[in-house]
């Protein structure tokens, strides 16, 4: 994979950039973070060099100046709101995310909790993390927000709110996903700093759309095929046009709010700081991209890769055919199609063959390897170990594992777990791949390869077992599925 992002330049130059941002306002701001601090995978997907933790390596630069306050909707732990790509709830991702932020010495000064209404889930959290030594601060809705600003920045508004206690100079506010309340809680502690006599400024930190980028670059195509199943759309800053006579890009939610938080900082300090809402950002990664063709190249196999994913999401009724139109719409205007993912052909030429369910992965030297479906595995598990084969060097014909372990696995699944399938899952093989690795070199040699599937591109002709796609995610494999299964049953674990 060619470079096209600097990560140490990113890392220097945007810790300086906020450092600036702090010294504007005066010694104090609140940064709001959109997207994800940890695992930013399409970042890094789109911006070949840009590690899934770049964020957090840059904000590691300033952790003397920085504290972490963490914003939750009371409404989303009484739902109980999932993350969907953890599956876990919003008030169980608060927890990880201290303990995340802790664990790589980082300041956690507190929780918000926003919409506060006495919910009843809402109130045993607070008591939880309270008992965990965590302070935790309650906001409360105001009537007529966002658009009655007289109200809103008033003791009857903003004034209403618990006052968040902060110690350092960078106050990062995060959530554990959008709706949360992030932007209200910063504008509620500027009006309170206000009225205590404390200087303080507000910003933005959000990695997409990339402003000084074009409106239509395939990166930031990219980012609305991310957020195809919202209502978000990248669009040229009117305000930014017309107060500098430059373009820049930003998205509808940031421009249709704009009016209103100017109200509130000419509220708050008899003026704005701010022409546009491009200018509320401080996001630098537009200038430390080194090869700007690798980053298109990327950027077009992620809205392909998005295309896929919202077909097999339809057909597991996840989404709804708005998304995939829109998708479709994005690649036509991007001049690409599905036939610009070679692991595709690959992968159908396979079952076209064999006739039976396939798979393809492409290799980091270019080379495309295919698994068919056998009565010992699995496409996925044969695809696995037969790309671990050809980057080891290792003879196609080589056994790397043994029947005495393969068959008392075997015996568990059908004998014991009830299964009727005897072929082994991705997971299984690797398992047994392992155990024989002890006594067997080629099969240890084979094992040492599995880091060198980290960002391969592999496409399955069938929607695969929840097993098998984890094991995909886990090596850090870029999987897409045709939209089908298997099978024509209607239950699919």
């Amino acid at each position: 994979m060619r470079i096209g992002f600097d990560h140490d330049k990113y890392t220097a130059m945007q810790s300086e950039h906020i450092r600036e941002r702090i010294a504007k306002f005066g010694g104090k701001l609140y940064l709001e973070l959109g997207g994800k601090l940890f695992d930013d995978n399409h970042a890094s997907r789109v911006l070949p060099g840009f590690r899934p933790d770049s964020k957090v390596a840059m904000l590691l630069t300033l952790r003397n100046q920085a504290e972490l306050v963490i914003a939750i909707s009371a409404d989303d732990i009484e739902k109980n709101k999932l993350r969907g790509d953890l599956g876990i709830t919003y008030d169980a991702e608060v927890l990880r995310l201290i303990d995340a932020f802790r664990g790589i010495g980082l300041y956690v000064g507190s929780v918000v909790m926003t919409r506060w209404n006495d919910q009843a889930s809402a109130v045993h959290f607070k008591q939880r993390l309270e008992n965990l030594g965590v302070k935790v601060y309650r906001h409360f809705n105001i009537e007529g927000y966002p658009y009655n600003v007289k109200h809103i920045v008033s003791d009857a508004g903003f004034g209403q709110n618990e006052y968040v206690e902060t110690e350092r100079p960078l106050v990062l506010v995060t959530a554990p996903g959008p709706g949360s309340g992030k932007m209200a809680v910063c504008l509620s502690q500027l009006y309170q700093d206000h009225q205590r006599g404390i200087q303080a400024g507000y910003a933005k930190f959000e990695t997409f759309p990339i402003w000084n980028l074009p409106l239509s670059h395939p990166i930031n195509m990219a980012y609305e095929a991310a957020t195809a199943d919202l209502d978000d759309v990248n669009m040229i800053d009117p305000y930014h046009l017309d107060a500098y006579g430059i373009s820049a890009v930003n998205y509808n939610r940031d421009i249709e709010i704009f009016p209103v938080l100017s109200a509130v900082f000419e509220h708050i300090y008899g003026s704005s700081p701010y022409k546009s809402p491009t200018d509320m950002g401080v996001n630098m990664v537009g200038n430390c991209i080194v090869d700007d063709e690798a980053c298109r190249d990327a950027s077009k196999q992620e809205v392909i890769r998005r295309y896929f994913a919202a077909r097999s999401a339809l057909a597991l009724a996840h989404t709804t055919q708005v998304e995939v139109d829109r998708l479709q719409r994005l690649m036509h205007q991007m001049g690409i199609s599905q036939d610009d993912r070679p692991v595709v052909a690959a992968a159908r030429e396979r079952e076209t063959e064999t006739g039976a369910p396939a798979l393809a992965i492409e290799l980091p030297d270019g080379r495309i390897i295919t698994g068919k479906t056998s009565n010992l595995l699995g496409p996925s598990a044969a695809v696995l170990l037969n790309a671990l084969k050809a980057l080891g060097g290792i003879d196609k014909s080589a056994h790397l594992m043994s029947p005495k372990v393969i068959k008392p696995i075997q015996s568990l699944k059908c004998d014991y777990l009830g299964n009727h399938n005897p072929r082994l899952h991705s997971d299984e093989v690797l398992v047994a791949l392992s155990i024989c690795a002890a006594t067997n070199k080629d099969a240890a040699h084979a094992m040492a390869q599995l880091p060198l599937l980290k960002g391969c591109e592999a496409h399955s002709t069938v929607i695969l077992p929840q097993v098998d796609d984890n094991i995909f995610r886990r090596l850090k494999v870029n999987l897409t599925c045709d939209a089908r299964y298997q099978t024509h049953k209607l239950y699919h674990k």
